[in-house]
């Protein structure tokens, strides 16, 4: 296992790792919509926190040799769906077909107040 690790996404809030690289996949913990240049969320919108994790993820990718654009899974925690459509859209921006596969769920809370929590398997490259 190789511990992945970029000051470009914000450091884990725990004891975990920003992601972990075995076996021609990336494994990106649950990134929050958290701005590293800041440490704030950009906003309370859940469409803005949607865009933050997936540059939060895309920064972990790069920072492992790889991209968004290779990612097989993610899940999403959101705290509110009736703002599905719109959130989903904001996913869409970040991916092109075949899209990942990906699992949604609604949850009751997501540290920090956030409103989106996402993370993510990429493959790596030669996978």
């Amino acid at each position: 296992m190789t511990p992945i690790s970029t000051n470009a996404a914000p450091a884990a809030i725990g004891p975990y790792s920003q992601a972990i690289a075995i076996n021609g996949l990336l494994f990106v913990s649950g990134q929050l919509p958290i701005d590293p240049a800041t440490g704030a969320f950009p906003s309370d919108d859940p469409v803005d926190q949607m865009r933050q994790c997936l540059k939060n993820i895309a920064a972990i990718a790069t920072a492992a040799g790889t991209d968004l654009h290779r990612t097989v899974k993610t899940t999403v925690l959101v705290r509110d769906l009736s703002r599905f459509a719109e959130i989903n859209a904001a996913y869409a921006e970040a991916f092109v077909a075949p899209y990942p596969a990906r699992a949604t769920f609604e949850v009751s809370a997501l540290p920090k107040g956030a409103q989106i929590e996402v993370d993510a398997v990429i493959a790596l490259p030669g996978a």
